[in-house]
């Protein structure tokens, strides 16, 4: 089955093709990305414009074109933080459905990091024990922990590196003071969380995934992508804290000249790094190995898991019953 899997984020609009079948390994054939940064496109009211939507109806049709030309038989649309937070997102949702045929299912946060968790707990398997997943996206923060395939706790928070530039930064680079406040918003909000991610022990393995933290690793000496997927890639909260101050002297642009940093990307980055250092320091973690699935290897798993589903509103039906049980 070649599935596709359309994911409309805080920063791109991102159509992964795969080969999937039900047991196997998902082979990628295809990717699609359109930067359109929907976190930082957010007024002051917490809406999107007429422009920005536009914007993101032209990038859903031609990710349709491409799923279409690809040969995709089934296609898995979803939505994250930055239009399940707009005062407009059910109105955007209806405006994409219109005019593309395309039905966006809005993720709660809760199910990014139990999704995600799942796929870093396919990639690397029983022999990680317990897991602590890590997640900085455009628009949140997810953190999971758990010894199953369902995490203990799956927990997201606004922290994403888009939405904390254009929120606390004023300049570029960032005056100092701007630069302490964010650090103490993160760590307090971070910290509120610690405990409940840690009530069931120390994690046995410690994992990040998101372009944010691949970014990080590669500046602080992980290999390139031009290597493979297979080859170990870590971050050292060591050498983050000797990129920390660097980054911060930086400009934009020259964040951009630094190996594995997209142009894109490179404004957000600092307040992605001063997030990582937070989460880092209070879970007490020196290490997080990075995973290169995540929140759309954990749909299309999930997908496989259930041959018989024909939507990815199922999805969220599921983790709804798993919190009743809990409770």
């Amino acid at each position: 089955m070649r599935l596709g899997v359309l994911d409309v984020g805080s920063n791109t609009v991102h159509l992964l093709v795969v080969d999937a079948h039900h047991g196997a390994r998902p082979q990628p054939a295809y990717s699609y990305k359109t930067e359109l940064r929907l976190a930082e496109l957010l007024d002051d009211h917490g809406r999107l414009g007429e422009k920005s939507m536009r914007r993101l109806e032209q990038a859903v049709a031609e990710a349709m074109r491409v799923a279409e030309d690809k040969g995709v038989e089934e296609l898995l649309a979803f939505a994250t933080s930055a239009i399940r937070e707009a005062v407009n997102g059910e109105e955007v949702i209806e405006r994409v459905r219109r005019d593309t045929g395309v039905e966006l299912a809005v993720l709660p946060g809760g199910d990014e990091a139990r999704l995600t968790f799942l796929a870093v707990r396919r990639w690397f398997g029983w022999s990680s024990g317990r897991l602590l997943v890590l997640d900085i996206g455009g628009g949140s923060l997810e953190m999971a922990c758990g010894i199953d395939e369902e995490p203990d706790v799956a927990i997201s928070l606004p922290l994403g590196a888009g939405r904390l530039t254009r929120s606390w930064f004023t300049a570029d680079p960032p005056p100092q003071r701007e630069i302490r406040a964010l650090r103490k918003y993160v760590r307090t909000e971070i910290a509120k969380s610690v405990g409940e991610l840690t009530r069931f022990g120390p994690p046995n393995h410690a994992v990040a995934t998101s372009k944010t933290f691949k970014q990080l690793a590669r500046i602080c000496g992980a290999a390139p992508s031009s290597e493979g997927p297979y080859v170990r890639r870590v971050l050292s909260h060591e050498k983050l804290l000797e990129w920390l101050p660097k980054l911060a002297a930086m400009t934009s642009a020259e964040r951009a000249e630094l190996p594995g940093v997209s142009p894109g990307r490179a404004p957000q980055l600092l307040a992605g790094a001063v997030v990582a250092d937070a989460a880092m320091d209070l879970l007490e973690v020196r290490e997080l190995e990075i995973c290169p699935w995540a929140l759309r290897e954990g749909i299309i798993l999930r997908r496989l898991d259930w041959m018989d589903g024909r939507n990815l509103r199922k999805i969220g039906e599921y983790h709804r019953n798993v919190d009743r049980r809990a409770v």
